[in-house]
């Protein structure tokens, strides 16, 4: 599939059905996620509407009306000091896996993370052997900081995270013109 017949746009209620669907292989019978028990629409909504309440974006990739993946950013930890470092989450319908969604996805996020004033972008990928998820992320600019080995278990064996973080705009090497709290 080309990545120039889709669209990214920020995600609606309407979209929430689909995004339920592809998230739940993740969980089911992926890794990505360490979730258990794959969560129904209902409770996808209540997080969709969390996320996006906090300003946070949030965006499918859309062709013809078909969702084929989405991305949103929110907080990497709720302590104040973190308020300029968000983590990315990013899931593509399986069909659609290495098509160039997921890179147009992220590369929206980093955006308009970049845009609303945020300085750091953390990865955090389920699964040392997410090797798709790692080259993406290393493909946008992203660096390996670190793997938490073993942090969880599921499918029957132990399972680590790997982290990878990303500057945004300037980074640490200037300060904040405006707190992002502030501006969302």
């Amino acid at each position: 599939m080309p990545t120039a017949d889709f669209t990214v746009r920020p995600a609606r209620e309407g979209d929430l059905p689909a995004i339920t669907d592809i998230y739940r292989p993740a969980v089911v019978s992926g890794t990505a996620s360490f979730e258990l028990d794959p969560p129904d629409v209902a409770e996808m909504r209540r997080r969709w509407e969390a996320i996006t309440r906090a300003g946070y974006p949030y965006f499918v990739a859309d062709r013809a009306g078909e969702i084929l993946g989405y991305a949103y950013a929110s907080a990497y930890r709720t302590r104040p000091g973190y308020r300029f470092t968000v983590e990315d989450s990013i899931y593509v319908r399986q069909d659609t896996q290495g098509s160039g969604v997921g890179k147009r996805l992220l590369s929206a996020l980093v955006s308009q993370c970049t845009a609303q004033g945020f300085r750091q972008m953390i990865a955090v990928i389920g699964d040392s052997r997410s090797y798709g998820s790692i080259t993406l992320h290393r493909s946008l600019g992203f660096s390996f900081i670190g793997t938490i080995h073993a942090v969880g278990f599921k499918h029957g064996r132990w399972l680590d995270s790997v982290l990878m973080q990303r500057a945004l705009g300037p980074g640490e090497s200037a300060l904040p013109d405006s707190d992002p709290q502030m501006t969302r």
